[in-house]
């Protein structure tokens, strides 16, 4: 089949930066998974099951593109799944403080390498969180994320 990208995240909720990285991605790569991360640590405003559907309604124009859920060890489901690199976005020195620390136990934990993209400008200052906080407090969140995710924020958070 070719080489499989993993873009692994939360996505609480999946946003329009989130979607860029993706859609880069689709096109450097014969393949892209989209690996919803179910951490028992947070508390996430959605369900897996509800970030999965948010994320194959935003992503189902590119056919190269399929999601799933996984718990667990990320380098565990990159193997179970076939896939090759991890693709990350970086929108600041900050996000790669961290994400680099991740890079190098993940290949030291499985031999998976990881692959840095650069958010793209025009979403560099956008976060699933920021979202969230936006929403929370009744602001317009149109144009940050998919409107079917607008939607549903409204609707979780009786906006």
């Amino acid at each position: 089949m070719g080489l499989t990208a993993l873009c692994p995240g939360t996505f609480d909720p999946v946003t329009n930066g989130h979607l860029d990285i993706i859609g880069r991605a689709a096109g450097c790569f014969d393949a892209v998974l989209v690996g919803v991360l179910e951490n028992p640590s947070k508390q996430p405003l959605f369900s897996v099951k509800e970030r999965v559907a948010m994320l194959e309604e935003a992503v189902g124009d590119l056919s190269n593109v399929r999601v799933g859920a996984f718990r667990g060890l990320l380098v565990k489901y990159a193997k179970e799944e076939g896939a090759g690199p991890i693709v990350k976005g970086l929108r600041a020195v900050t996000d790669y403080e961290f994400e680099i620390q991740m890079a190098q136990m993940n290949h030291r934990l499985g031999g998976v390498e990881t692959l840095f993209m650069p958010t793209s400008p025009r979403w560099s200052f956008l976060s699933s969180s920021l979202v969230k906080e936006v929403a929370r407090f009744g602001g317009e969140v149109e144009g940050l994320v998919p409107d079917h995710v607008r939607k549903a924020l409204v609707e979780k958070m009786g906006a």
